[in-house]
This record gives C-alpha cells, structure tokens and sequence, in this order.
C-alpha cells in the first residue's frame, strides 16, 4: 500500500499557533476558557472511562502500534507516560495560551524523534514501512479517537450532548488540533464527519491489529507495569465501546457475563458520579486553572488531584521541562 506522507515542519506548526494568537481574545483564560464547552467536559473525572477506547483505537493503526513499542515507556513505565500524555493535553486545554503553545512546541518536538520502519507487515502495510509521529494522517486518527473517545465517555453518565453541542465541541476542538499540527481544512468540516471520517478509516487498509498490538493492549487493560487495578468492569466497558471488528481483532471477550459487568457498573457510575464532591468529579488541571484566573495559588486538594492526573502539583510547564 502506498500512502503520500504529509509530515508537519515546524515551520507549518509557528504558522497554526500565530493564527491561534491572532483569534484568542483572552490569552489568560487559553485557548477556549471557563465558558466553553472544552472546559465543561474536559473537566470531567469520568472521561478516564473512554481512555481504554481511545488508547486501543489507536494501537489498531500499526504506525502507533510501533511508536508506541520502540519510542515510548508503554512497557516499562506506563503510569510515567499516562502523566506525561496528560500534563501536555491538559495543558492545552486549561492552560494560558503562552503555555498551550509551549505544550505543542514541546510535544512536536518529541515527535520528531519518533520514526522508525514497521517490523512486519500489518494490514495493508508492508513491511519496512516508514512510520513516522509528526505526520498528518497518523495525527488526525489520534486526535480524532482523543474527541470522539471523550464524547463516548462524558454521553454515557452525564447528559448526552445535543447535536449542536457536539459541533460546537468539535469546532473549539479544531482549535486544539492546531496545537498538534493539524490545520482545521485536513479536518472532516463537522462532527458527522467525524463519525464518517473514524467509520472509513476503521473500515480500511490501514487500520488493522498484529500480535504487537494485541500484547500492547493487554497490558494497558491490564495495568501492567502499574500499581493501579484495572477492573474486569472497564476492561468490559471498553469491549463494549469498541466497534465489534476492533473487539474481536484485539481478542476482547464480551459474552453474557462482560456485557453484565459493564451494564452493571455504567448503572452504578450514572447514579453515584453527578453526587461526588467538586475536588474529586474535576480534574485538578481544571481547578487549577479556575485558581489562576481568580488569582489564587492552588490549593492542597488541587495539587493532590494533579499528581494522580498528570504526576506533578502544577499542570504547566515551559518548552525544555522534561
């Protein structure tokens, strides 16, 4: 198979955080603000049910896959990469504007080292195919498993975004698609789009699941690596959320007892979650971020929040942080 390759320099990325300096009317509150529908789901404890989803919708394109095993701590130190993911999207989301686009600086940057050749074929991929992180279409498949992924997990327990919402949250997602390199003319143009864009990638040669992937995928439903359990429910609940060939390529089961547990626990989670106390139900990046704009250091409880989120007190941090 042979696929035209659009890498994202980083003069192309200056040229998409200029235009974002250019549209922000309060660079203080970031790229979207208290008021935005970013800021209301992202804010959300419960979207960790869709990161499951999201993570094996990205290991089924072999280019992740690959990353992933020779460029990554997805083996050694899963836990250390899970913050690491977080602090730089957080960041974007809840951070000033000065800091979302230090986060994109830092993040492209990293990705320039992530290339490689895939050590066997794989779907439509040959073998020794050249893969490479900063590169348009393998950015907009994890970006788009990242949007829709979070919809999925925040539909499930809270009440379901209206279709206006849901491409009003799309559109301020094209916003933070340009911190990744993506401009918003490679995107679908809205959120039915989206769902056509994530339907026809699914259903063609590039996607597809190897033993890699599988061996990776066990680990994350697993927590291997991690001091954190990983419940059969979730390992349920994310077989649920699969489209059913991802489900049977990553050798998931969810017979009458998975598709038990994963009923079973969304009934509790819709009851129980709406009830938790503000520190707990929201993330610490986002607390802290409402501390920043009322001009007020972080509390104990936010910093607590933020070492379970991201492995650090503070969310933000400059281009050279490690």
């Amino acid at each position: 198979m042979q696929i035209a390759t659009r890498p994202v320099s980083a003069s192309q990325l200056a040229a998409l955080t200029t235009s974002l300096r250019h549209s922000t009317t309060d660079p203080h509150a970031g790229l979207f603000g208290p008021d935005s529908l970013s800021w209301r789901i992202n804010r959300e404890s419960i979207l960790f049910l869709g990161a499951g989803r999201a993570s094996l919708l990205q290991l089924a394109h072999p280019w992740v896959a690959a990353a992933l095993e020779h460029h990554s701590s997805l083996r050694t130190d899963p836990l250390a990469r899970f913050h690491h993911t977080f602090r730089i999207v957080f960041t974007m989301v809840f951070g000033t504007l000065d800091q979302a686009i230090s986060a994109s600086r830092y993040l492209h940057r990293r990705h320039g080292a992530v290339r490689g050749k895939l050590p066997q074929p794989v779907a439509g991929w040959p073998q020794y195919s050249p893969y490479q992180a900063n590169e348009l279409n393998a950015l907009i498949w994890v970006f788009a498993t990242l949007v829709d992924s979070a919809v999925v997990a925040y539909d499930a327990v809270l009440e379901p975004l209206q279709p206006a919402e849901s491409q009003a949250y799309y559109d301020e997602c094209k916003r933070l698609a340009a911190l990744f390199g993506i401009p918003s003319d490679a995107l679908p143009s809205d959120w039915s789009g989206l769902q056509a864009y994530l339907q026809s990638t699914l259903d063609s040669p590039h996607i597809g699941v190897d033993d890699l992937a599988r061996d990776l995928a066990d680990g994350v439903l697993h927590g291997r690596g991690t001091w954190i359990p990983v419940t059969g429910w979730y390992r349920a609940l994310t077989a649920q959320w699969l489209p059913d060939p991802l489900r049977v390529a990553f050798a998931l089961p969810f017979g009458p007892d998975e598709q038990s547990a994963a009923t079973r626990a969304l009934d509790r989670i819709r009851s129980l979650y709406p009830q938790l106390p503000r520190p707990v139900r929201f993330v610490g990046p986002y607390r802290e971020a409402l501390a920043r704009l009322a001009g007020r250091r972080p509390g104990p409880l936010v910093r607590a929040s933020n070492r379970f989120w991201i492995g650090n007190s503070l969310t933000m941090f400059r281009p050279d942080a490690p």
